[in-house]
């Protein structure tokens, strides 16, 4: 009978991990819809691109001042209450996007459906985490997975709706209801990680983990980085924007195929370890750019670098939840959330300046130093400890 039970429960974890990355991954497709969309709304209208690159930072200035509130409104309204409300704001927001399509409206607009739709993120994720226990590295790496092939698949939807009119706003406001309802269905078989015996919030969080978060900063900058500047840096050495293209894609297929087999290393050696051989990598990749951008080698480098520059955030969220639980986990995944947004608001703009008084060779020396930082870090904490 006790067999039984234990059975009984594993299979009601599982459905209820399952419900939860559907969750997300519905989310995922949810935004990686919008970005593009907008854009291209907003490049019909004749807006100018650095108009259209100001109005898509509002989002992630939106997950940076949700982002210190969420352990609060975790505590006060319970965190299924709170990600099913967001869901459900979220939907309304983006059908106010459509209905307004305004510049100017939808720079508090933007802002706003950051701000709703980073608690329904974080908490996600926090469960998750709390669920995965001894199988934690396989399981996040599957959540990365579907993650990023969530944002892969949004842009995709518009090939198949177009970007004129309500159809492709009524696939997003779908998918945050369908977001919703796949929550609704196993909100209560998780875990009350809004309960703990202390309350801990962002700020005091950061300094029990600012390593963690230096590697979350460099994992979001380095990201948003290469996709807004490696175009950039193709097109001065003279690569035709199909294959910066086809590079682009085969960095994304890295990142998607990789974090699986990833989160398994870290079960067999550690998360920690695991993150420092990809910071490592990471800076390889840097510095073989330049030498192997215009030779057959750059498709199978661009592959790895995609897996193990993302492999930095997913060993750290799979440390994260090693280390933390409660209160302390609800604000870490939040306070990793808020350094995302700052990674991906700071470091494309300083690549870029570091581009303009330079030449194309900013991008990967940039990326390179913030990643042979993080290394030196990594080092210098472990010595101390």
């Amino acid at each position: 009978m006790d067999l039984v039970d234990m059975r009984s429960d594993e299979t009601m974890q599982w459905a209820a991990i399952t419900g939860v990355i559907a969750t997300v991954s519905v989310f995922a497709i949810a935004q990686g819809l919008s970005y593009p969309l907008l854009s291209f709304i907003l490049q019909r209208q004749g807006v100018s691109p650095a108009m259209i690159g100001l109005s898509a930072a509002m989002t992630p200035i939106g997950f940076i001042v949700s982002s210190p509130i969420i352990p609060a409104l975790a505590r006060r309204f319970g965190a299924g209450r709170t990600a099913l409300t967001c869901a459900a704001l979220s939907a309304v927001v983006l059908a106010l996007i459509g209905w307004t399509q305004n510049v100017y409206l939808w720079f508090p607009l933007r802002l706003l459906i950051g701000a709703v739709t980073n608690p329904l993120y974080v908490l996600s994720e926090i469960w998750v985490i709390a669920m995965a226990l001894a199988r934690r590295g396989r399981i996040m790496g599957l959540y990365s997975t579907i993650i990023s092939a969530g944002f892969a698949a949004g842009p995709l939807c518009l090939l198949a709706v177009g970007t004129q009119g309500w159809p492709p706003f009524l696939v997003g406001i779908g998918a945050f209801v369908l977001c919703g309802f796949c929550l609704a269905l196993v909100i209560k078989r998780l875990p009350r990680v809004d309960e703990a015996g202390h309350q801990v919030s962002v700020m005091g969080f950061m300094p029990l983990a600012w390593l963690l978060l230096s590697a979350v900063v460099v994992a979001a900058g380095f990201e948003q980085a290469v996709l807004a500047l490696l175009p950039v840096y193709g097109t001065h050495h003279g690569i035709a924007e199909a294959r910066m293209s086809a590079l682009l894609s085969v960095m994304i297929a890295g990142n998607i195929a990789m974090q699986v087999p990833l989160g398994l290393l870290a079960e067999r050696l550690t998360a920690r370890l695991v993150r420092f051989i990809c910071v490592l990598l990471t800076l390889f990749g840097c510095v073989l750019l330049p030498m192997l951008i215009d030779t057959p080698l750059i498709w199978p480098c661009v592959f790895v670098w995609g897996a193990v520059s993302y492999g930095i955030y997913t060993m750290s969220i799979i440390e994260l939840g090693e280390r933390f639980t409660g209160s302390a986990l609800v604000a870490g995944n939040a306070a990793f959330s808020l350094m995302w947004g700052v990674g991906g608001i700071v470091v494309p703009p300083l690549a870029g300046g570091i581009m303009d008084v330079t030449d194309a060779s900013g991008l990967p020396l940039t990326l390179g130093a913030i990643c042979a930082m993080l290394a030196l870090a990594t080092i210098i904490r472990r010595r101390v400890r």
